[in-house]
């Protein structure tokens, strides 16, 4: 994996290729949410467009994955880098809030998110869902996006479905409330390291 930074402008991007997937992400963490993101995966591609607008970064993401034997290589993959490009753009962590939680409601869904970018992994995923494949997405790959997401940034992310049927909408409000809850995680409101080890 290659990958630039400029931690000044928190922005990051990062490369990585393997015999499964070719990706390029570039990062802003102080965007507008604009997105050109093209994952191969259409309804991934929404989710991700949907974190990027409620999170106000700005998101660069090409894959070309092995779609042809299915999504989880593309999907996988795609969170390694994300993880790595935020990891790389935050730098030293230097006046983050650190700590991020929201609720978000979509329509009969409400799903809870709370991160910590404080550099551990542990991710908790609670939520079920109907139907196995939306648009060549594999609905399980829901948690292991997640998952692989908080082993490359190195946070903790809580993830929860308080109600709801409706697959597609438990999915959009699960990403939309982890779009707010890293926004206000990634906010700079000091200048110090939030952490009484003087490190994240």
């Amino acid at each position: 994996m290659q990958e630039k930074e400029n931690t000044a402008l928190r922005t990051a991007t990062v490369t990585r290729s393997t015999k499964e997937t070719d990706i390029t992400v570039t990062l802003s963490l102080d965007g507008t949410g604009v997105s050109s993101i093209n994952s191969g995966v259409v309804f991934f591609d929404h989710m991700l467009t949907n974190f990027t607008k409620h999170s106000g970064f700005d998101l660069a993401l090409e894959c070309k994955g092995d779609l042809d034997v299915d999504d989880h290589h593309t999907v996988e993959d795609i969170a390694i880098v994300l993880g790595k490009a935020i990891t790389d753009a935050l730098g030293d962590k230097r006046g983050i809030a650190r700590y991020g939680w929201s609720i978000i409601p979509m329509d009969e869904a409400l799903a809870r998110c709370a991160v910590d970018l404080g550099g551990r992994s542990f991710c908790v995923f609670d939520a079920k869902f109907k139907r196995a494949v939306i648009r060549g997405f594999s609905t399980e790959m829901v948690k292991h996006f997640f998952v692989s997401l908080s082993e490359s940034m190195k946070a903790n992310i809580h993830l929860s479905i308080l109600e709801g049927e409706n697959t597609h909408h438990k999915i959009e409000a699960i990403f939309k409330s982890f779009a707010y809850a890293m926004k206000a995680a990634v906010a700079v409101t000091g200048s110090g390291i939030l952490s009484t080890k003087g490190k994240l």
